[in-house]
């Protein structure tokens, strides 16, 4: 798999991109290795650069977070990252019958790792804090979803907006979930 001829084409053809990743044979390793590890890294490692190099600041005051601990928020950043594309997964499995789709590991682990593939490249902005707000962009994201979720799981057109809107809120609640455990083991407060 070409990465960047596949970021391009999720990012600019994902029903035709989607159709291809349908009939695809992946294994969970082949993914990590070859896609998730690679992408899911750009936002730690920008925002490493940001936040421990270039600094935030605002109204003549800039702060640098220490290298140590910038170092440790990357690696907790990226290790909770790839954590929860294989969660995720196990979300988008377990609902897919409840939905009249088909429960299929395999496809939806391809759904949990291309899906995300505009939040990771957008993710780059955190190189820079001030252009950091950029990073909205990946709720693209949540359309890559809204399209691969649905052919890759077979679930049938009437119940697709709910089963993809049930999948994001439980994403979602992952990610608040994810995010305070972060905050609690003190990297939360590594940034402020």
């Amino acid at each position: 798999m070409n990465i960047v001829e596949r970021a391009k084409n999720i990012i600019l053809q994902p029903r035709a991109e989607w159709e291809k990743i349908d009939g695809e044979t992946h294994t969970v390793q082949g993914l990590y290795t070859g896609w998730i590890m690679i992408l899911a890294a750009i936002g730690p490692v920008a925002a490493f650069i940001g936040h421990s190099f270039v600094g935030v600041g605002a109204f003549g005051m800039s702060y640098r977070m220490p290298i140590l601990s910038g170092i440790a928020f990357m690696i907790a950043s990226y290790a909770m990252a790839l954590g929860m594309v294989y969660v995720f997964a196990l979300i988008i499995d377990a609902l897919a019958p409840s939905f009249d789709g088909t429960k299929d590991f395999a496809q939806a682990f391809k759904v949990a790792a291309f899906a995300p593939t505009a939040s990771w490249l957008a993710s780059v902005f955190g190189i820079l804090p001030a252009l950091s707000i950029l990073s909205i962009l990946g709720l693209y994201s949540l359309f890559l979803l809204w399209l691969g979720l649905p052919r890759l799981m077979k679930v049938p057109e009437a119940k697709a907006a709910l089963y993809t809107v049930v999948v994001i809120v439980v994403g979602f609640v992952l990610a608040l979930v994810v995010g305070t455990v972060t905050a609690y083991m003190g990297f939360g407060r590594a940034i402020g």
